[in-house]
C-alpha cells in the first residue's frame, strides 16, 4: 500500500520522460460493419462488396446483408450485386449480373477447403432469436477493438453451459436454416467439429444488441390517440376562449390561462415519447468477441467515480458497501479501477476505505467463487429469498457463514470510526504515523491522493490480484469556487486519465451500488459495438431504489419517467444523463464531436430537382470544408486544431514536457501531425499538465510509455490543484458543465447539442440499486434542489429554448429538454388552478358558463382522451396504475410546494444575487453552516399544501351549506365546483397523510399558518357574501305603528 500522497497548487518537476504510444494507421481493410479484415478473392484482389462507393464490407456481412437485412450498401443504398460464389437471392437480375457465370456447385454448396481460406469465407448463420429490428448501418472507423470471426477451438467455453444434446439441436437447428439458405447441402457432411466451429463463428460474428421496437398493436393506438388529443385540445381552447363567464371573468380569465400552460407542459411531454424502444444486449457475444482463449482480453478498461461529500450525513458503511460491490464486478480485475472522491477531506472516510480494502481482500474472492447477487455484503445478507438456490458448492453454507460473521466484525469497526469522529480533538486528527491529518481545516488543505488496492497493492487471500482503489481529496484554498459536485467530478477525470486513462467511465453515487454485477458488460455491449460504440457519448441505466414502502406514497420510484420517457427519448437521439448509474465514453467529456460518418460524394436524389434537394447544392458544400477541417472523416474534429508541431519550452514546466511527448507521437501521418493544436491552445483548452494531454490524444485508453507511477502520482496531485482549472475550459466545454445544481442535464445537454447519441440500458435485473428518501420533507427538499437547476438552466445561455440551433440537437430531443428546464414554472398556474375550486364555492360563481351540448361533448371528448392515453401509454411500457396515480398525485404536492419555492429562490439567485443556499438532502455540498435555515426552510414548504388543503375543505362545507340554504335549484351548478375541489384534495391526500402521519409530527408553526391563512380566505368570504338566504322583492321594516 503506498503512502498517502499530498501537494499544493504549485507545479511539480522531474525528470521522466514521457512517449505515448504511436497511434496506428488507419485501418483501409477493415470491415466497417465487424471491424474484421476484408480479405481477398480468389484472384488475390481484395473484396469489394459495393463497386460504386467502394465502401469496406466483409464478404460474410455482405453475404449476410444480401440474405437477411436490405441487400443495400450502408453508404450510398445501392441495392449489392451478386458476385461470384455468392447464393442467389429474390430480386438478382440475371442481366445486368456481373457474377452470371457457371458457378452453381458454389452457389448451393459451400465446400470445404483449407483452414486458411475457409477463415476469410465463413457464412453468417441465424442466432436462436429472431432479430425483428436491424440495427441501422452508419459507417463509421473500427471500434475500441475490432471484432472478428473466432475459430471454435477458442470457443469451447460456449459449448459448457449445454448438454451434449442440447448442443447437438443448436447445431441442427442453424443447419437447417443453412440448408434452407442454399448455403449447406444436405450431403455435404463429415466434420462435425468443423460444422460446430463454423456455427461458432457466425454466432460470434452477430450483433452485440438489438433494438426491441414496440409493437404496432401498442404502440399505433397510442399515436393515433395522442394525434385526437391534440386536435380535441384546440377545439376545446376555442370554446374557452371564445365563451367567458360575465359573472366572474377574472376567474375565466386566470383559469384558461392556466389551461393553456397545462396544454403547452402536456405537448413537451408527450411527443418525445412518440417512438419509444427497447434494447437488448447478447452478453455471450461480447464474450465471444473480445474474451478469446488463450489471446488477451480485448474488453475496454473502465474508471469508476463514486462521489460524497460528508460522511457523518452519508454514511460510511454505504459507501463501503459501494466500492465491494465494484471491487467485485464480473469484469477482468486489470481493467477496473475505482475513485473514491472525498470532497469533505475526512479522515473518518479515508480510514474507512483502508478498512474497506482489508475486508475486501476476503470478500471478492468469496462472490466470485459462488457467483452471488448482489455483491454489496450489507444487501446480500439482507435479501429475503433462498439463498442455497442454483449454489452447489458444497462449502458455500459454511463459508457464508464465516463470511457473514466477517461483515459484521467489518461493521463493527467502521461503527467505531463513526463514533470516534463525532468529536473532533482541539489539536486536529492525527494519522497513525503520528502526522497532523492535512484536512484537518475541511476549506484550506492540499490535494490528497491514496492508492489501497491494485497491481502494486495487496492481493486477495487466494493470491489473486485486485482492482485498484483510490482515495482523492482535491485541494481547497479559500477565495476559489471549487463548483460543488461539478468541479469534484472533473478532478476525477484528471486523476484518472493520468493514472489509468481507461477509455470509459462509470458515475456512480456513494449510495449506489452495483446490484448487477454483469452491469459494466451491459454498456460494453454498445460502447464496444463496431457501428454505434464510437457516436455514443453514454450509456444511461434507471435508477431503482431500496428501503422504499411497498404504496410508494411519494413516488421515490419515480418509475413514468424511467420506464415511459426514458424509452421514448431512446427512440430520438438518447435518455438524458441522470448524474449516477451511467457509463460514459471519455472522448465526448472532452467536448470533441462525434465521428463524422463518410458520405457519398456528389450524392443527388432523382426525386426532387436538385435547387430543392436538401441533400444537394449548398448543404454538400458546407459539409465538403466540414471534412477538410477534421481529417480522417472527422474522428478528431476538434483534437486535431488542438496541438502544433513545434513547442517552446518554459522556464518552469509541469512534471512532463510537450516537446517529449511530441517526438512519440512518430505513428501520425505528417498531415495529421501538421493540423494538431498549439501547446498554448492545448493548455488553455485543458490546463497546464503534458500528461493529461497526451492523455486525450489516447483514444483507446492506456499510459503513455517511459512512465512511472511515482511521477504519475505527483502530476495527479498537480492536476487536482484548486487553480488549475483557471483559464481553461473546465466546467464550460470540457468535462462535467458549471452553473447549475443539477450539472447532470447540463452536462448531457451540452454532449447531444454536439450530436453525441447516448442510449438506454435496463436490463432484467437491475443494474445499481441506491437509497431515496422516504419521509415528505426530506422528498420535498430534493425535489426543490432539481427544481431550482432547472430555474439556473432556464436563466442561462444554455438554455434549451436559444442554445444550440444550428447543431446536431433533434427537434423531439430539444422538446425534452425545454420540458426538463421549464417544468417548475407550472407551479404558479397550478396553484391558482388549485385555488379557484375553493374561490368558486365561497363565491358562488363559476369558471364555465352553462354549457349546451356541444360543448358537452367537446369536455367530454377532452376526459376521455385523457383518460384512453394513459392507457395505453401502461399497456406499452408495462407501468401500473398504481404507479401512475402516485406519479400525479406527487406532481402536484410538489408543483404547489417545491417547485414554487425554486422558481422565486431561483429568481432571486439569478437575477438579483441572493444566493440561497441550503442543504437538501444528505448527500448535499458543504454547506453545514446553513444548517438552521434549513430547518426553518423545510417548514415554508410544507405551507402552501396545507392551506389549499384546508381552503378547499371549508370550501366545500361552505358551497353544501349554501346549497342546502337556497334549496333545490343549486345543487346543480354545484357539483362542477365539488368536482375541481375533490379533484384538489384527492391528488393533496398523500401529503395529508404524511402530516397526520406518526412518524413526522406536524410542526406548530406549519398549523399556525396554515389556520391563519385559510381564516382570512374565509372572512373574507363570510364579508361578501355570508350563510343567508338571498330575498327577493321589496324590503319589509316595521313601520311602528300598532295595528
Amino acid at each position: 500500500m503506498a503512502g498517502l500522497v499530498t501537494g499544493s497548487s504549485q507545479p511539480l518537476h522531474a525528470k521522466d520522460e514521457l512517449r505515448p504510444p504511436s497511434r496506428q494507421s488507419a485501418a483501409s481493410k477493415k470491415c466497417r460493419v465487424c471491424g474484421d479484415e476484408i480479405g481477398v478473392k480468389e484472384d488475390g484482389e481484395v473484396f469489394v462488396a459495393c463497386h460504386v462507393c467502394g465502401f469496406p464490407v466483409c464478404r460474410p456481412c455482405y453475404e449476410y446483408e444480401r440474405s437477411e437485412g436490405n441487400q443495400c450498401c450502408p453508404q450510398c443504398n445501392t441495392r449489392y450485386k451478386r458476385h461470384k460464389g455468392c447464393p442467389r437471392v429474390p430480386g438478382d437480375n440475371d442481366d445486368d449480373d456481373d457474377a452470371n457465370f457457371d458457378d452453381f456447385d458454389d452457389e448451393f454448396q459451400i465446400k470445404h477447403r483449407d483452414h486458411d481460406e475457409s477463415s476469410l469465407k465463413n457464412v453468417f448463420g441465424h442466432t436462436e432469436i429472431e432479430h425483428h429490428h436491424e440495427q441501422e448501418m452508419i459507417p463509421i472507423r473500427p471500434a475500441f477493438s475490432s471484432a472478428g470471426s473466432v475459430g471454435g477451438k477458442d470457443l469451447e467455453g460456449e459449448k459448457e453451459g449445454y448438454s451434449n444434446a442440447e448442443w447437438q439441436e443448436r447445431v441442427e437447428k442453424w443447419k437447417v436454416r443453412q440448408e434452407k439458405r442454399g448455403l449447406v447441402s444436405k450431403d455435404d457432411g463429415g466434420n462435425d467439429q468443423g460444422e460446430e466451429d463454423e456455427y461458432l463463428m457466425a454466432e460470434a460474428r452477430q450483433p452485440l444488441w438489438r433494438k426491441i421496437p414496440i409493437p404496432s398493436s401498442r404502440i399505433n393506438p397510442y399515436r393515433i390517440v395522442i394525434v385526437l388529443r391534440l386536435i380535441i385540445l384546440c377545439f376545446f381552447f376555442r370554446f374557452r376562449i371564445l365563451t367567458p363567464a360575465s359573472d366572474a371573468y377574472a376567474l375565466w380569465l386566470i383559469s384558461v390561462i392556466c389551461e393553456i400552460w397545462f396544454g403547452f407542459s402536456w405537448i413537451l411531454d408527450q411527443f418525445p415519447k412518440w417512438n419509444p424502444i427497447e434494447r437488448e444486449t447478447y452478453l455471450d457475444r461480447l464474450s465471444m468477441r473480445f474474451e478469446r482463449e488463450g489471446e488477451p482480453n480485448r474488453l475496454g478498461p473502465v474508471d469508476v467515480f463514486v462521489s460524497t461529500v460528508d460522511p457523518l450525513k452519508e454514511p460510511p458503511i454505504i459507501t463501503a458497501n459501494t466500492v465491494l460491490s465494484i471491487l467485485a464486478v464480473d469484469y477482468p480485475v486489470d481493467k477496473v479501477s475505482c475513485y473514491v472522491s472525498d470532497d469533505g477531506a475526512s479522515m473518518l472516510l479515508f480510514d474507512s476505505l483502508a478498512e474497506t480494502a482489508e475486508f475486501a481482500r476476503r470478500w471478492v474472492p468469496f462472490c466470485k467463487k459462488h457467483n452471488i447477487e448482489p455483491r454489496a455484503p450489507e444487501f446480500y445478507f439482507t435479501q429475503k429469498i433462498d439463498y442455497l438456490k442454483d449454489k452447489v458448492h458444497p462449502n458455500f453454507v459454511k463459508e457464508r457463514r464465516a463470511m457473514k460473521r466477517e461483515y459484521e466484525e467489518f461493521k463493527v469497526r467502521i461503527n467505531a470510526l463513526v463514533s470516534k469522529a463525532q468529536k473532533k480533538p482541539e489539536e486536529g486528527w492525527v494519522m497513525q504515523d503520528g502526522t497532523p491529518w492535512p484536512g484537518n481545516i475541511t476549506r484550506d488543505h492540499p490535494g490528497m491522493i491514496q492508492v489501497y488496492l491494485g497491481s502494486e497493492g495487496a492481493l486477495d487471500v487466494e493470491g489473486k490480484e485486485l482492482p485498484r482503489l483510490v482515495y482523492v481529496s482535491r485541494e481547497k484554498r479559500p477565495g476559489y469556487n471549487h463548483h460543488k459536485k461539478a468541479g469534484a467530478m472533473n478532478s476525477l477525470i484528471r486523476v484518472s486519465a493520468v493514472l489509468t486513462n481507461a477509455p470509459f467511465m462509470l458515475n456512480l453515487d456513494c449510495d449506489h451500488y452495483i446490484n448487477n454485477s454483469k452491469a459494466v458488460r451491459e454498456a460494453m455491449c454498445f460502447l464496444m459495438d463496431p457501428q454505434l460504440g464510437k457516436k455514443l457519448c453514454y450509456v444511461q441505466f434507471p435508477q431503482r431504489f431500496d428501503g422504499i414502502d411497498r404504496h410508494d406514497r411519494y413516488a421515490n420510484r419515480n418509475v413514468v419517467f424511467f420506464d415511459i420517457n426514458m424509452k421514448g427519448l431512446d427512440g430520438v437521439q438518447g435518455p438524458v444523463y441522470v448524474g449516477t448509474g451511467c457509463v460514459f465514453n471519455r472522448q465526448s467529456l472532452y467536448g470533441y464531436d462525434p465521428p463524422v460518418s463518410e458520405k457519398r460524394p456528389k450524392m443527388t436524389c432523382d426525386c426532387w430537382p436538385s435547387w430543392c434537394c436538401c441533400c444537394c447544392g449548398g448543404s454538400r458544400k458546407k459539409s465538403k470544408k466540414k471534412g477538410q477541417r477534421s481529417l480522417l472523416g472527422g474522428l478528431y474534429p476538434m483534437k486535431k486544431k488542438m496541438m502544433g508541431k513545434k513547442y517552446t519550452r518554459k522556464a518552469s514546466a509541469p512534471v512532463f514536457d510537450l516537446e517529449e511527448i511530441e517526438e512519440g507521437l512518430e505513428g501520425y501521418e505528417e498531415l495529421e501531425k501538421s493540423s494538431l493544436m498549439s501547446q498554448k491552445s492545448f493548455e488553455k483548452r485543458f490546463g497546464q499538465s503534458p500528461v493529461f494531454i497526451a492523455s486525450t490524444l489516447m483514444e483507446n485508453g492506456g499510459l503513455p510509455e517511459g512512465t512511472n507511477s511515482q511521477s504519475l502520482i505527483k502530476e495527479a496531485i498537480h492536476v487536482i490543484s484548486c487553480g488549475y482549472e483557471e483559464k481553461t475550459e473546465w466546467g464550460k466545454e470540457v468535462g462535467w458543465i458549471y452553473g447549475s445544481v443539477t450539472e447532470d442535464i447540463l452536462t448531457g445537454f451540452k454532449m447531444h447539442c454536439r450530436g453525441w447519441r447516448s442510449v438506454y440500458c435496463s436490463p432484467k435485473r437491475p443494474a445499481f440499486k441506491g437509497s431515496a428518501p422516504i419521509n415528505l420533507s426530506d422528498r420535498l427538499h430534493q425535489v426543490l434542489r432539481w427544481a431550482l437547476g432547472s430555474i439556473e438552466i432556464f436563466l442561462s445561455h444554455h438554455c434549451p429554448l436559444w442554445y444550440g440551433y444550428g447543431g446536431k440537437l433533434k427537434l423531439l430531443e430539444r422538446l425534452a429538454y425545454i420540458n426538463t428546464i421549464v417544468y417548475p414554472f407550472t407551479s404558479i398556474p397550478l396553484l391558482a388552478y388549485c385555488t379557484i375550486p375553493a374561490v368558486c364555492l365561497l363565491t358562488g360563481k363559476f369558471i364555465i358558463p352553462t354549457l349546451n351540448n356541444l360543448a358537452s361533448i367537446w369536455f367530454l371528448a377532452l376526459f376521455i382522451s385523457i383518460i384512453a392515453t394513459s392507457v395505453l401509454e401502461l399497456r406499452w411500457s408495462g407501468v401500473s396504475i398504481q404507479d401512475l396515480w402516485r406519479n400525479e398525485q406527487f406532481w402536484v404536492i410538489g408543483g404547489v410546494s417545491a417547485h414554487l419555492f425554486a422558481v422565486f429562490q431561483g429568481l432571486l439567485k439569478v437575477l438579483g444575487g441572493v444566493d440561497t443556499n441550503f442543504t437538501v438532502t444528505s448527500k448535499s455540498a458543504d454547506d453545514a453552516e446553513f444548517g438552521e435555515l434549513y430547518l426553518f426552510k423545510w417548514t415554508t414548504l410544507l405551507i402552501p399544501p396545507t392551506t389549499l388543503i384546508i381552503l378547499n375543505m371549508v370550501g366545500v362545507v361552505a358551497g353544501v351549506s349554501d346549497a342546502i340554504n337556497n334549496g333545490y335549484g343549486s345543487w346543480g351548478p354545484l357539483f362542477g365546483k365539488l368536482f375541481f375541489a375533490f379533484w384538489v384534495i384527492v391528488h393533496l391526500y398523500p401529503f395529508l397523510k404524511g402530516l397526520m402521519g406518526r412518524q413526522n409530527r406536524t410542526p406548530t408553526i406549519v398549523v399556525l399558518w396554515s389556520i391563519l391563512l385559510a381564516s382570512i380566505f374565509s372572512l373574507i368570504w363570510v364579508r361578501i357574501d355570508p350563510f343567508l338566504p338571498k330575498q327577493t322583492g321589496p324590503i319589509l321594516k316595521q313601520c311602528g305603528v300598532e295595528c
